[in-house]
């Protein structure tokens, strides 16, 4: 992977990828590609996007992401195709932490409301 490329993993380059979400120009248009672009602005540390890509129901203070945790790669485990309203994203991401390997494993839950997607929680595995 190159700086240009995007750190979400579809071999994309950033600008073409996740970078016109982060800017704010487009909506993530499904669940799959606002948690791709969640997984990037970690590995960017754009703090500002995680919190604003937060359902506010479901968020309970700003995302502060670590300056120390180096996000690695992204593994997409099931993304079945949303209904109009809720949408559902499995997926593993692996980071470096301490100079050691680590992986997050998550289900996380998505919702359209309001014309865009939101996160609104996650089960860890």
């Amino acid at each position: 992977m190159t700086a240009a490329d995007c750190p979400c993993g579809t071999g994309l380059r950033y600008a073409e990828c996740c970078e016109p979400f982060h800017r704010g120009d487009a909506l993530p248009p499904t669940p799959l590609a606002l948690m791709r672009s969640r997984y990037s602005a970690f590995a960017r540390g754009l703090d500002s996007y995680l919190t604003a890509t937060w359902h506010p129901g479901t968020l309970q203070g700003d995302v502060v992401t670590d300056a120390g945790t180096r996000w690695t790669r992204l593994e997409i485990i099931d993304a079945p195709e949303p209904t109009p309203r809720r949408g559902v994203v499995e997926f593993v991401a692996h980071y470096r932490e301490g100079g050691r390997d680590h992986e997050l494993h998550e289900r996380s839950r998505f919702v359209f409301q309001s014309g865009r997607w939101w996160y609104l929680d996650g089960e860890h595995n």
